[in-house]
């Protein structure tokens, strides 16, 4: 590259750049000046199904497209994407980072989600299923399409339970301001962030914030904390979709526990009768 094309190139990229800072400026001025629909109780209105469309479901860092497990068929992939972690890499201790290693090996046999668990918290918010929010005064319903996974976060300040381990943690919520924040404790080890063998201890404890910042288009923030597994608390971002009634008028179901029993050779019978073997 000559010297005058190369000071046209550099120059470019300066005037990209600022054009970009220019752009999120004004972008992050929208998203402050966005005046949310308000419920009777005067905070905004979360109701409605909601999605992220991001691979964050597959891996919450950086990853090339790749075929799942061992399997030759190019339909059972996972595709590419970037972070959603603030700085881009998870802070795992070096301990941890072998585990982690180790089970994205053998992913296709250690995900929890494989033999049907339920997907932990904040996994649940991202997975590539929408999910429901059902809203009061009294409490926020976060209801997903993968197997009837729920949760049900108080808003009446109560505290978190003692000496109980859950696959969804316990949760309790706040508004700070127009901002719903929830603080979520009390899980058990059981659960992985992602398709990619990220992980947590039962000492994990997120904090989510979801705040309007368009009229559908809620943006979602969880901190994790894990003093077991991470060498600090670390964040993921990323916006969240209403999916419009036309599109979607209810949320639909995932059985995937109906796939587990005809995997076995069990016919399931859509009636009260019990299952025969086939």
């Amino acid at each position: 590259m000559g010297r005058h094309a190369a000071s046209v190139f550099i120059t470019a990229l300066m005037v990209g750049g600022a054009m970009a800072g220019s752009l999120k400026a004004q972008a992050g001025a929208a998203a402050k000046a966005f005046s949310p629909p308000l419920l009777s109780d005067g905070k905004p209105d979360l109701n409605g199904i909601w999605e992220s469309r991001n691979t964050a479901y597959a891996d919450l860092e950086d990853h090339p497209a790749r075929l799942i497990g061992d399997h030759k068929n190019a339909r059972l992939f996972v595709p590419a994407g970037v972070s959603v972690v603030e700085g881009g890499r998870i802070p795992y201790k070096p301990e941890a980072l072998a585990k982690r290693k180790e089970n994205a090996a053998n992913q296709e046999r250690l995900d929890p989600m494989a033999a049907c668990s339920m997907p932990g918290v904040p996994r649940q918010m991202y997975l590539n299923l929408p999910f429901e929010i059902a809203q009061s005064s009294k409490f926020i319903g976060i209801i997903s399409e993968y197997t009837h996974t729920e949760r049900i976060v108080p808003l009446d300040g109560s505290k978190h339970l003692d000496g109980i381990d859950f696959w969804m943690g316990d949760s309790r919520g706040r508004w700070e301001g127009a901002t719903l924040v929830i603080d979520s404790t009390d899980f058990n080890d059981k659960t992985w962030l992602d398709m990619s063998g990220n992980f947590h201890s039962d000492a994990l404890h997120v904090v989510e914030r979801l705040s309007m910042v368009g009229a559908d288009t809620i943006q979602y923030e969880a901190t994790l904390e894990d003093p077991n597994v991470y060498t600090r608390p670390w964040k993921i971002s990323m916006p969240l979709y209403r999916t419009k009634k036309a599109e979607r008028p209810e949320l639909l179901e995932y059985e995937c526990v109906d796939m587990l029993l005809e995997d076995a050779g069990i016919q399931v019978i859509p009636s009260n009768d019990p299952p025969a073997k086939k």
